[in-house]
């Protein structure tokens, strides 16, 4: 993939996201190892677009991030709305599927951080199932204090992993990984969320009609309402009203004023 590729980038709501399919992303990923280099992943939903507004270190998690994927439908049709189209959803957790499959492919090492140390072993297995020759060189759960999370960081250190994964929840698995990251000594980091549950069986995803339709949230709330129907409500509520915002500038760029009379003299 040239680097002129990666460098084509739309802003949406004042985050820069790569303009990449699952193809060229995961291109970009294996070229970046293969050469030796370094960089963590951003994979932004509505929920993340909204807060990282007001959570600096998330913000700059994800401005210093090598890529930045739309894990959104909502994104992908906000981007064609303002007339600069992303290429397609590149959801997380197929991109980090993908990642594992190429690191079974090329031998590279991979590390597992998150969730309960069951829910951990579980994926372990299922990865080694599909993959035999997959070597999974260091892992760990994801329930430890911030006191302990520097042992956490070299524990991956000391594994001589590549990859890295890890599954904490948005925005602490963020926060550990930048804060983390001259430690960690991996070439490549993915926060995944609450993928690992998915994999382990816990959670079920949504049918692909939902997926493409952009209501993955309305099946993820069904299964913990408690948790994340007043997320969503919030979260929902906001992003439509900055994308409407978004597009009234884009419309009417001298916004409110083509309401109003003009001065004598006045060129609007």
């Amino acid at each position: 993939m040239r680097q002129t590729d990666l460098n084509k980038k739309v802003e949406l709501l004042g985050c820069d996201v790569n303009k990449l399919t699952m193809d060229s992303a995961l291109e970009y990923s294996q070229n970046l190892i293969a050469a030796g280099g370094t960089g963590h992943v951003a994979t932004v939903n509505v929920s993340m677009l909204m807060a990282m507004r007001k959570d600096p270190e998330l913000k700059q998690y994800i401005q210093n991030s090598e890529l930045t994927l739309a894990d959104g439908q909502p994104l992908i049709w906000l981007s064609r709305i303002l007339g600069t189209p992303l290429n397609g959803r590149v959801a997380g957790i197929d991109y980090c599927a993908e990642v594992i499959k190429l690191a079974a492919q090329k031998n590279y090492k991979v590390c597992l951080l998150g969730a309960t140390q069951c829910v951990n072993r579980k994926v372990q297995n299922k990865f080694k199932n599909l993959y035999p020759d997959l070597e999974i060189v260091g892992s760990r759960d994801g329930y430890f204090s911030a006191h302990e999370a520097g042992a956490a960081a070299q524990m991956i250190a000391d594994s001589g992993a590549d990859i890295l994964i890890v599954a904490m929840g948005s925005p602490r698995q963020e926060d550990f990984i930048q804060s983390h990251w001259k430690t960690l000594g991996v070439k490549l980091a993915i926060p995944v969320g609450g993928s690992f549950d998915v994999w382990a069986g816990l959670r079920k995803r949504a049918p692909i009609w939902m997926q493409q339709a952009g209501l993955e949230w309305v099946y993820r709330m069904s299964q913990e309402f408690r948790r994340l129907a007043p997320r969503y409500a919030i979260t929902n509520t906001q992003f439509l009203w900055h994308a409407s915002a978004a597009l009234f500038q884009l419309k009417f760029p001298k916004g409110l004023r083509i309401f109003m009379p003009k001065s004598k003299g006045e060129n609007i």
